[in-house]
């Protein structure tokens, strides 16, 4: 055995449990590509201001949960925590804001890195997809990401997820409340961190999950009392269309989010099947982020789906995904003159589509067909110096057992009209 074990709070994914997340990535990545999310991939460390600026300096992620380490040049970087501020940086870089095609629509998948208590549902190293359209404010776009989640969501069988909805307001009507908001906070029992923490975004201390807090905030002021016009009716639009576009919803007044960029139009999909950690992804709009990070107004929104949750609500669920084999053939030789023959066949049925093993190792054929039982392949094939002999093949349906004679030359044309 290994000397060495996977990180505290991170997990290795080997077959067949892989496959489970691969397909996962892949059905919340097929509505946005129908959708024209085209893809992005970023650097899996940023420098540090990129995160404390956009994610916000007072929230945990940035004060406690962020891996920052220093480089022998001398560079400050940390492990990315999250991806919008990723994204939207490399959008800006990359100068994508001025093809005059906004928004700019992106999507994205990768590892993400927060230090935090491990525990079920809640890793250091976890998986998320992701999307963000740059460049736009338009209630439209908003529900079409939360469609497109719930779509994403909807296709791979979960049913039991709920979808929570609440505005932030923006920068004419966020100061009122949050005056309102501090002065309420300022009469509470709270520890100096969370005193501190109501001085530079008394928001933050909504999203407090300890119950010591959560019980004094019975009687806060509500964002959605202080919304400006404006806000109001982007809000009401974005209701409308979801509602039109067959989703459900329930009105959240006190959803917040971890992240400081979020303005207006912010969500969350929760499972009840997952205990304390019942969020399985969410997002919203964030409409100064962009100049926070040094670039121009860019109004934006979007999401981030968690696959680590996303896989144990399917499993909270009783929902298998019907994973295809990822062997369709196997090939068994037997004698040097049929693995030679059968390797170059294997390599044909490859060409053409089929997924093909073959039994390396020179084991017997009773270990080697032990070994295509496990692929889960629909057909072996076997051939001994006999077969060749005669110019054939012995082709196995491996769930009936059936087995028939075909030639050598015909191995590739019968297989692709078996496997249609």
């Amino acid at each position: 055995m290994s000397t060495f074990k996977a990180p505290k709070g991170t997990y290795d994914l080997i077959p067949p449990v892989s496959a489970t997340y691969l397909a996962v990535r892949e059905a919340i990545a097929a509505p946005l590509r129908n959708s024209g999310y085209g893809y992005i991939e970023t650097p899996g460390f940023e420098n540090v201001d990129l995160f404390a600026r956009g994610v916000g300096e007072s929230t945990d992620i940035v004060t406690k949960e962020m891996y920052a380490f220093e480089t022998k040049g001398g560079d400050r970087l940390a492990l990315r925590p999250e991806g919008t501020a990723s994204v939207l940086r490399a959008a800006l870089e990359a100068s994508l804001h001025k093809s005059g095609n906004l928004p700019v629509k992106l999507w994205y998948s990768g590892s993400y890195y927060r230090y935090e208590r491990p525990q079920k549902g809640r890793y250091r190293h976890f998986s998320q997809v992701g999307a963000e359209a740059i460049g736009a404010e338009d209630p439209a776009l908003d529900a079409e990401l939360i469609i497109l989640a719930d779509q994403a969501y909807r296709s791979l069988g979960l049913r039991n997820f709920r979808i929570l909805l609440n505005s932030l307001g923006d920068r004419e009507c966020r100061p009122v409340y949050r005056t309102a908001l501090q002065e309420f906070l300022h009469g509470l029992d709270l520890d100096e961190d969370t005193r501190r923490r109501v001085d530079i975004n008394p928001l933050r201390v909504l999203d407090d999950k300890r119950e010591s807090v959560q019980k004094q905030l019975t009687g806060a002021p509500l964002l959605r009392d202080y919304l400006c016009d404006a806000c109001k009716a982007y809000h009401e639009e974005v209701r409308e269309l979801i509602t039109a576009a067959g989703v459900s919803f329930e009105d959240d007044p006190k959803l917040v989010r971890g992240l400081d960029y979020y303005t207006r139009t912010t969500f969350e999909f929760v499972h009840d099947g997952l205990g304390s950690q019942s969020a399985v992804g969410g997002g919203g709009r964030y409409d100064g982020l962009s100049e926070m990070i040094g670039g121009p107004a860019l109004p934006s929104v979007g999401w981030a789906l968690g696959v680590d949750r996303t896989v144990l609500a399917l499993e909270a669920e009783g929902v298998e995904l019907d994973i295809p084999s990822t062997t369709s053939v196997y090939a068994v030789p037997l004698g040097e003159e049929a693995r030679r023959v059968l390797f170059a066949k294997v390599t044909d049925l490859r060409k053409v589509g089929i997924a093909a093993d073959f039994a390396y190792g020179g084991k017997g054929l009773k270990g080697a067909m032990k070994n295509a039982n496990r692929s889960g392949a629909r057909y072996a094939i076997v051939a001994g110096e006999r077969d060749l002999a005669e110019g054939v093949v012995q082709l196995k349906d491996m769930e009936s057992g059936e087995q028939t004679p075909i030639g050598v030359n015909e191995i590739v044309a019968e297989l692709e009209a078996r496997l249609g």
